[in-house]
């Protein structure tokens, strides 16, 4: 089986923090985006992992050299017009095989060797308050009938979450090419979503499995309640030097803390330095240093340096803060 993973946005919408690294590599729970995708994908022992890389792919791709051993490819897409085109680009000089498709900004939680044996092809779905945000999917007698790209009045309230099986690439990309080349976009992208529901009007069988654990990566505020789920399920109790942890928390190994107060929802990434200080709900990336400081729902990349005051920040790599 081959798995592709789109990685190529810019992800404005984390900006500071991707102006210096792509949105994959951007930490939670104490480590890259992309290594919470990839440590359930290498219990499938995938044949290859292709990635659709964009703004500083050249990053993604040296970490995935360093820290996974399965035979990866990396395709460049200098256009970003969408979805659909993205995943031509990646799988257009492939003939055969089964595929899975999962989308690089979204951790998603379910059995994998489950999910890609409940069907032909099978579209993680998930029920959600607003479905106008999403591609959404109307199931009937458990098969999807009709797939729409963000609907102003959905029939369904199942999201499409980015988890795509198909045990036969070659309808899939007879399916994508010829939708490229007719030039069709929705919200002026090439959609992926468009392109499956041709597959089911030509017949293409597809099977719903609803997700119960999904969740977004896309900005400050979704990742900092994605750290606070995935802290809860590391169920860590780090002993600290002289400091006291309300749960959840996750402290590198290699990270310290000394004469502070963690918690709850907060991960210390590796190579970090917390001293005299209080935080509560955020994200400290890499090398970074926290000392004298009261942090709440704070998100810091690498290489921070923060010194004395009570603060709500979003910082990116290599800044400063000291006090006046």
């Amino acid at each position: 089986m081959r798995v592709v993973i789109p990685v190529a946005g810019a992800g404005t919408r984390l900006k500071p923090h991707t102006h210096s690294q792509p949105k994959a590599l951007l930490h939670v729970a104490g480590k890259p985006i992309i290594s919470h995708l990839l440590d359930p994908i290498v219990k499938l022992d995938p044949e290859e992992v292709i990635f659709i890389i964009g703004f500083r792919g050249d990053m993604i791709e040296d970490f995935v050299r360093r820290n996974f051993s399965f035979k990866s490819t990396f395709v460049t897409q200098e256009k970003l017009h969408g979805l659909g085109y993205a995943l031509n680009l990646a799988i257009r000089d492939i003939n055969d095989g089964d595929l899975l498709v999962l989308l690089g900004d979204t951790i998603v939680e379910c059995d994998l060797h489950k999910f890609i044996k409940a069907g032909e092809n099978v579209l993680g779905l998930r029920q959600v308050d607003d479905p106008r945000r999403f591609g959404v999917a109307v199931v009937e007698n458990d098969r999807v009938v009709q797939l729409e790209e963000k609907p102003e009045k959905p029939r369904s309230n199942l999201a499409i979450i980015g988890l795509y099986y198909f045990n036969d690439i070659a309808p899939l990309k007879r399916a994508l090419g010829g939708h490229v080349e007719s030039g069709k976009t929705t919200r002026g992208e090439i959609q992926f979503t468009d392109a499956l529901q041709g597959m089911i009007e030509q017949g293409a069988s597809f099977s719903p499995y609803e997700v119960q654990e999904w969740f977004d990566c896309g900005k400050k505020e979704t990742m900092l309640s994605t750290n606070k789920h995935l802290v809860a399920s590391i169920n860590q109790s780090p002993k600290l030097q002289n400091s006291a942890v309300i749960p959840p928390v996750y402290v590198h190994p290699n990270a310290t803390v000394a004469n502070s107060v963690l918690g709850p929802n907060v991960s210390i990434s590796e190579g970090s330095a917390v001293r005299d200080s209080i935080i509560r709900n955020s994200i400290i990336g890499c090398n970074t240093t926290v000392d004298n400081m009261i942090l709440e729902d704070s998100l810091l990349g690498n290489e921070v340096r923060l010194r004395g005051n009570s603060q709500v920040l979003n910082l990116g790599e290599s800044s400063e803060v000291n006090p006046a």
